[in-house]
């Protein structure tokens, strides 16, 4: 009996799919694990839940000819793409497979991208892209320039509608690095991960620098200098669990609210220990990241550029269950200034949140923006814009806490009430002025001082006055610019019923193309 032709087909479909599985070669496959990486397969093994992984395109190969490629057409084509479930919630992704013509991009490459990347978006799911390949593969000439383009294109329509991770897990060079920069995160591993638009040796020949590889372009390179990197991990699969972590406080897309999870934190939980966190004196110092972690749930807080911009504070936290996004001024450094850099990574973060429904709450203490001839020549004044605008155009709810000073212009950009903050609250040792007292008095009793007979003692006793008139919450509170002034132990209770009376907030901004953002 002769066996069914179907049977024969299928042993040749088997067949097929073995070697998509098994597609780099022995030596590239050691190659990669020698370096203390993991396979493509094996990462959306670590990333995805267990079976959950879909794969599409497996047999895909490049159709292109000249220069040795028609003797090499593995499948896969050197990328596994495909959709799968974090945390039984689904997700698209792509994984680059280095050891695939170095993973490096050609048409049939790009197809398969462009193609996950249009059911991402259709579907509404986030899209993550594992990010291990060589660039441009140079045999394919200008194809692959163009194959860049429609990935390019795709993560700007997206942007705003689903959420975009990408994960840098090797080299990402040249035009490759401009998607990871279009979206919404950026993951990179200590020592593993490099990106720049050209290498060391380039960089060598045009302005004579020498430089390495990880200083150029590796993760503490992005994540403290550049502010490219958004989140850095020590391995790779420590990198991955920070991603399954993120999309946890991450809607499947801007129609969506973020995922709720049950808390056993009660909500009523009063916090006295913020007291004690604060100084006894509004010139020293204090950890911002310790009040945000008293206040949330589990004092469970993730940082957004924690190596970057430190003078201000971003990240996601569960108040009541309910994801939040935080940002609030850092006293421990640099007295919680805006400068050119902390103004960016706010901006960045306040809109992130504001695309995904993600209500905000900040908490201030600013005693301005940074002074000095760098900040003005880098352009602080339009930087500094940014975070205001950002707010400004944000609809989610959004909820002000100042919990020391709050001077000048600097209050007014941190969410106040005048920018559309829907609660702001003080507590007894807020400062809302113009400007700290000493540099009041300055200004206001200048002549005075000049002819007293003991100007250090008028000084004292005039920043003393100020400083009893002026540097409390009270006038602000009698005008409604706070609406309430608060115990800081009550700080957890009062912005859970915040939030919660804020859910059905509903507000549209004018009909238009679009803003025009000071970038």
């Amino acid at each position: 009996m002769t066996e069914h032709p179907l049977r024969e087909r299928l042993d040749e479909l088997n067949k097929r799919k073995e070697q998509a599985l098994h597609a780099g070669s022995e030596r590239s496959v050691e190659r990669q694990h020698a370096k203390g990486k993991l396979l493509a397969r094996e990462r959306i093994e670590y990333l995805l839940d267990p079976g959950s992984f879909h794969e599409l395109d497996m047999l895909a190969r490049h159709r292109a000819h000249g220069m040795g490629l028609e003797d090499e057409r593995p499948f896969t084509d050197g990328v596994i793409t495909g959709w799968g479930t974090i945390d039984g919630r689904k997700v698209f992704l792509f994984a680059q497979d280095f050891t695939v013509f170095g993973g490096a991009l050609g048409e049939v490459f790009a197809e398969k991208i462009h193609k996950v990347m249009d059911l991402a978006l259709s579907v509404g799911a986030p899209f993550i892209g594992l990010n291990d390949g060589a660039g441009a593969r140079i045999q394919e000439g200008v194809v692959s320039l163009a194959s860049y383009g429609g990935i390019f294109h795709r993560n700007v329509q997206s942007s705003g509608v689903i959420p975009q991770i990408s994960v840098i897990l090797g080299p990402c060079a040249g035009g490759a690095v401009y998607s990871p920069a279009l979206t919404d995160f950026i993951f990179m591993v200590r020592e593993t991960s490099h990106m720049f638009i050209t290498g060391p040796d380039v960089v060598k020949t045009v302005t004579g620098e020498d430089v390495t590889l990880e200083e150029l372009g590796g993760a503490m390179t992005h994540a403290s200098k550049s502010g490219v990197a958004t989140f850095v991990a020590n391995s790779e699969q420590e990198c991955l669990d920070q991603v399954r972590y993120l999309v946890s406080f991450l809607p499947s897309n801007n129609l969506e609210e973020p995922p709720r999870f049950e808390s056993d934190d009660d909500p009523d939980r009063l916090c006295p220990e913020l007291i004690d966190l604060m100084p006894d004196s509004p010139n020293k110092p204090y950890d911002m990241v310790k009040v945000i972690e008293t206040i949330v749930d589990d004092g469970d807080f993730f940082e957004y550029y924690h190596h970057w911009a430190r003078s201000i504070v971003c990240g996601f936290a569960r108040l009541g269950g309910e994801v939040v996004g935080i940002v609030g001024n850092q006293p421990a450094v640099l007295a919680g200034v805006l400068d050119i850099e902390s103004s960016e990574k706010a901006a960045r973060f306040v809109r992130t949140c504001d695309a995904f429904n993600i209500p905000l709450v900040t908490f201030v203490d600013v005693p301005g923006f940074l002074p000095g001839v760098d900040q003005e020549y880098g352009g602080i004044i339009r930087h500094g814009a940014k975070l205001l605008y950002a707010y400004c155009e944000s609809t989610v709810p959004r909820i002000q806490v100042i919990t020391r000073k709050a001077y000048g212009g600097a209050y007014v950009v941190m969410n106040s009430k005048s920018i559309g903050a829907d609660l702001a609250f003080a507590w007894p040792s807020a400062e809302l002025a113009v400007m700290g007292p000493s540099g009041a008095v300055e200004i206001l009793f200048k002549r005075e001082l000049q002819s007293a007979a003991d100007p250090v003692a008028r000084r004292a006793e005039l920043v003393d006055e100020y400083t009893e008139q002026h540097a409390n919450p009270y006038n602000a509170a009698e005008r409604g610019y706070v609406d309430d002034v608060i115990d800081p132990a009550e700080t957890r209770r009062k912005l859970i019923a915040g939030l919660r009376m804020l859910k059905s907030k509903r507000e549209e901004l004018p009909r238009r193309k679009h803003g025009n953002t000071p970038l």
